[in-house]
């Protein structure tokens, strides 16, 4: 039994397909399922229920998954503890982002990174927050940037800060010269939505919840229409399609031509972004550090958060 063994399947147990798994491990195919079967043959266990379809785990093979995950994890561990012994925030930081937030704090964060820890590169992943919470807990990711709320199964969390939300309408739209605007306005309105999965779209439906009903039918079609990230759902604006609701990071500091940004009425709805690690993390430094740069960003409209 080797640490690269419980890695694979580890993988096809995430994944539940082995190709995606030998993708996500960087081996071919065949290498990942040879290894498998060694292992199972090894065990005398049955791990994965192969199918046409997805793969499945059976129940043993789930004790085993999660036995293994934490095996991988210790193993980590060990590493991190020698690379403490000679400079705490020597190696590369495996940081996840959910998708509404690393377009717009990753490239001052990069930025800020290099300038005060170049011994510290960021190894970054762009995701959903149920797959980045996956490969936080798998030992995958060593941190996550997340937006509340999620369940955090015993995760470490820090609050960066709170993000108030804005109304974007077209420049032509009669809410352009409007100082602000009230939840219960944007009712009569065509709203564009981010598509499932990502946690924005959860919370504008929260400010708004009657565009619930409006995602998962035909009728809504002419009420509602789906983006598969911020920036198009912008250009849908622009184009007179909608209106759509943003968070204040994602404002261009400059005027746009065919955009306009309007404050919410108060209450003004907000979501708060935290920093999770997994408690077994030992690179404690690393944290404080990546916290440090996050602050050091611009980070315009927002309130920090600096306790923890």
């Amino acid at each position: 039994m080797t640490l690269t063994e419980l890695r694979y399947i580890v993988a096809v147990a995430r994944e539940r397909h082995f190709g995606r798994a030998a993708e996500a491990c960087f081996v071919s195919q065949p290498t990942l399922s040879v290894a498998v079967k060694k292992l199972e043959d090894e065990l005398d266990v049955k791990l994965f229920e192969r199918g046409s379809g997805e793969i499945g785990v059976t129940p043993l093979g789930e004790e085993i998954v999660r036995q293994a995950q934490a095996v991988l994890e210790q193993a980590h561990a060990i590493k991190e503890i020698a690379k403490r012994g000679k400079d705490p925030l020597a190696g590369a930081l495996r940081l996840g982002v959910i998708y509404t937030i690393g377009p717009y704090l990753l490239p001052d964060l990069v930025r800020n990174t290099i300038e005060h820890v170049p011994q510290m590169p960021l190894i970054l992943q762009e995701n959903f927050t149920v797959k980045l919470l996956e490969m936080l807990r798998a030992g995958e990711l060593d941190c996550a940037i997340l937006a509340e709320p999620f369940v955090d199964g015993g995760l470490a969390v820090a609050p960066l800060y709170d993000e108030p939300f804005m109304v974007a309408v077209p420049r032509a739209h009669p809410l352009a010269e409007r100082r602000s605007i009230s939840a219960e306005e944007l009712k009569r309105e065509t709203m564009l939505l981010l598509g499932a999965g990502h946690c924005f779209r959860d919370h504008v439906l929260e400010v708004c919840p009657e565009f619930a009903r409006f995602s998962s039918d035909a009728e809504g079609i002419r009420k509602s229409f789906e983006g598969s990230s911020l920036e198009t759902i912008k250009y849908m604006v622009a184009a007179g399609m909608g209106v759509t609701v943003v968070p204040q990071l994602s404002v261009p500091k400059e005027p746009q031509a065919h955009l306009v940004y309007i404050p919410f009425e108060v209450p003004v709805p907000t979501r708060r972004v935290v920093l999770a690690w997994r408690r077994s993390f030992t690179r404690y430094e690393a944290i404080a550090a990546l916290r440090n740069a996050i602050y050091a960003c611009p980070l315009e409209g927002v309130t920090r958060l600096t306790s923890v």
